[in-house]
């Protein structure tokens, strides 16, 4: 099902009604990125599990105060991180989502949307065959985005992965526009000198 149809009036009234096949449909639609959320929060994919489950009861128990004010993922993705944020305090674990001030060797790369300027070069024997074929190519990119910084990990994923709308992004995270457009754009310029090595 299209993320467009959980916008649907029907379709929010059939979750706040208890509609299982509803919820179901939402689930599968989001489950795994929350799950991948959580992961990047807390560091520990069991505590993550349980923390998208504890949101998931959540968002089943308060779907009728959903005022659709934000997305209804920004609503559900704004309970997950809120329920990681307490379990990483919790646990004893600082979650910073400020971004530092380094000068970054490649500001140039990317436009002021965030967009590549010029795309990196791939090798010529590279296919998007090979790409999706090449597991070796997907572990260096799984492990590239698991050293990102939290902050810069969980914006990538989000609005890169997950594609959400700033403004959501901006809430779920409780971050500025400014302050999600640059760590956006630094977790990008990471991945991109990481992975230099890999795509040449």
């Amino acid at each position: 099902m299209a993320p467009s149809t959980f916008k649907d009036p029907e379709f929010l009234a059939r979750l706040a009604a208890g509609d299982r096949a509803a919820f179901e449909q939402l689930f599968r639609q989001y489950n795994a990125g929350m799950v991948r959320l959580a992961t990047t929060i807390l560091k520990n994919r069991a505590s993550a599990e349980e923390v998208t489950q504890e949101a998931w009861l959540s968002v089943l128990t308060h779907i009728g105060q959903f005022e659709r004010r934000s997305s209804l993922a920004g609503w559900i993705f704004t309970i997950l991180v809120n329920a990681a944020r307490r379990r990483a305090v919790n646990d004893g674990r600082i979650v910073q989502f400020d971004h530092d001030d380094r000068i970054d060797p490649l500001a140039d790369a990317f436009d002021g949307r965030g967009r590549w300027k010029h795309h990196p070069e791939l090798r010529e024997s590279m296919t998007a065959e090979h790409i999706v074929a090449d597991r070796d190519m997907l572990e260096h990119v799984e492990q590239a985005i698991l050293h990102l910084p939290p902050a810069q990990r969980s914006v990538l994923i989000l609005r890169g992965q997950r594609g959400m709308e700033s403004a959501d992004v901006c809430r779920i995270l409780d971050i500025t526009d400014c302050n999600m457009r640059v760590l956006l754009h630094r977790a990008r310029q990471t991945l991109k000198s990481r992975l230099e090595g890999v795509l040449a």
